[in-house]
């Protein structure tokens, strides 16, 4: 049996083992907190207050083995949503429920998931195997119904082993009936980093990352010493990737957006990265940056942006004359994506440029701030929790509070909230890495005033203070954005006391 079976039953038989551990938790025995079920009458509850418009927008993912096209003469064997990375674009209105059929066609034994990440839905549709359902077996389907809520950028991808390190995922925009922007045009942006199908497999980096690296730093597919950034605050990353995509594409034969002079175009911009952090830049232009995470921030200027795995940022750009290239600079690793922007004559530049503005005036989530109408009231946290992130590159032994999620049973050291409450998080980065941190089903508001968010990178130690309102009840994961961090077992859950 190769890795990826044997893995797929261990992830099958766990995802069992967790049901079963759920049941157990709900039920009140042992000496575990008392949770609220994924699908019990509280989130239920929810759901009925959720503000629908009773329009139902059907549809169809069907996760199968593919061979890529990567452009150039490029192909990689990976899997992929209808045999395409990024998979379709998936786009539907703030309101509307989405009935999505997602068709397990991936090898024999390999099971999987979606993830609708951003979006605060129901807990039972969160797509996060075993907490929140049992994974989707292979040759099965799953059907996810939820109503979306909050206009924004967002995306799907599986919540199942390093998955996500292939080329399962998609954009998905909510759209707002009543979008206060003006703009002439849209383009939705989708990063990614790539290994997959061209020297190894996602599993294969991942088991020679949990080999170490006391020894081994030099191990082809692992980033060497001196990958580093100041914006990241040291350590860059832990996997060398051959290629660097944007929508797909590698930056020698790259995607065209094709504009006028003079349109003001949005930029709906992804990271679907399994291990990057990218400084992002379109040659020749400044950038007005709106959302992030899907909320508005107050609207700043800048010539570049930095942009962890699991993020977005939505920014306004008022197009020149020319053909302009939008750079995806993969932060302290030495490689970039590359797009173009094509307006007029002129011939496409180097894969290799790298515009200044990638020097210029660069931003992060922490010098934007919330748009009055999206901050939080003020109000004294009725409980913190503290989050200390510990771990290290030496045994690849990522955790939470010094523990790594046990998917045997992964509410054994819940992080408990109760309805109605002002949580605060203090992110306390004890590792020499950076970490972005995801909560599911939530945003919350970075300081006293900064942008409401899903994911945010949390530099190598320091600690970063978050706060949320608990209005979504149910078993929700918190992790480390990085794939091979989350696997390795830096990963919590934050339920709701029943």
């Amino acid at each position: 049996m190769n890795d990826i079976s044997r893995r797929s039953v261990l992830l099958a038989a766990l995802g069992a083992a967790g049901a079963g551990a759920l049941a157990a938790c709900a039920s009140g025995s042992g000496s575990a907190p008392t949770l609220v079920s994924p699908s019990g009458p509280a989130v239920t509850a929810a759901e009925k207050k959720r503000a629908g418009r009773g329009t139902v927008r059907n549809m169809n993912l069907t996760a199968a083995p593919a061979v890529l096209d990567l452009g150039g003469g490029l192909t990689a064997e990976s899997w992929a949503f209808s045999g395409q990375t990024p998979g379709g674009e998936i786009r539907v209105s703030a309101g509307d429920t989405l009935a999505a059929e997602l068709s397990n066609q991936l090898p024999d034994r390999t099971t999987t998931s979606l993830h609708w990440h951003g979006i605060a839905l129901r807990n039972d549709m969160d797509g996060a195997p075993p907490v929140t359902q049992p994974a989707v077996q292979a040759g099965s389907t799953f059907t996810y119904r939820f109503i979306t809520g909050t206009p924004g950028t967002y995306f799907v991808h599986p919540h199942i082993g390093v998955q996500l390190d292939r080329g399962l995922y998609a954009p998905l925009i909510v759209e707002d009936p009543d979008e206060p922007l003006s703009y002439d045009d849209e383009w939705v942006v989708v990063l990614d980093d790539w290994i997959d199908g061209v020297t190894g497999t996602p599993d294969e980096v991942y088991a020679e990352l949990r080999q170490g690296m006391g020894a081994g730093m030099h191990r082809d597919g692992l980033m060497p010493m001196g990958a580093t950034s100041d914006l990241l605050g040291g350590d860059a990353g832990d996997v060398k990737y051959p290629y660097h995509l944007v929508n797909g594409r590698i930056p020698a034969a790259p995607v065209v957006h094709r504009g006028r002079p003079g349109d003001r175009v949005r930029l709906r911009i992804i990271n679907a990265g399994g291990d990057t952090a990218y400084r992002v830049a379109l040659g020749g232009h400044r950038m007005t940056v709106t959302h992030t995470d899907g909320y508005p921030v107050e609207h700043r200027e800048v010539d570049a942006l930095l942009i962890g795995m699991g993020e977005r940022y939505d920014v306004l750009v008022t197009l020149g004359d020319g053909v302009f290239p939008l750079v995806s600079l993969a932060e302290g690793k030495g490689a970039a994506g590359m797009a173009l922007v094509r307006t007029g004559a002129g011939s496409a530049p180097s894969p290799s440029v790298r515009p200044k503005e990638l020097d210029g005036k660069i931003v992060t989530a922490a010098q934007l701030r919330a748009t009055d109408d999206v901050r939080l009231t003020s109000k004294k946290p009725d409980r913190v929790h503290r989050v200390e992130l510990t771990g290290g590159m030496h045994h690849y032994n990522w955790a939470i509070n010094g523990v790594r999620l046990d998917m045997s049973d992964p509410a054994a050291h819940p992080l408990i909230v109760e309805a109605g409450e002002r949580v605060q998080l203090d992110f306390v980065n004890r590792s020499t890495m950076w970490h972005p941190m995801h909560l599911h089903g939530h945003t919350y508001e970075l300081g006293a005033d900064g942008p409401r968010k899903d994911t945010a990178i949390v530099l190598p130690k320091k600690t970063l203070s978050v706060v949320f309102d608990a209005d979504n009840p149910g078993q929700w994961m918190l992790h480390c954005h990085n794939a091979y961090h989350a696997e390795a077992g830096m990963m919590a859950v934050l339920g709701y006391r029943d």
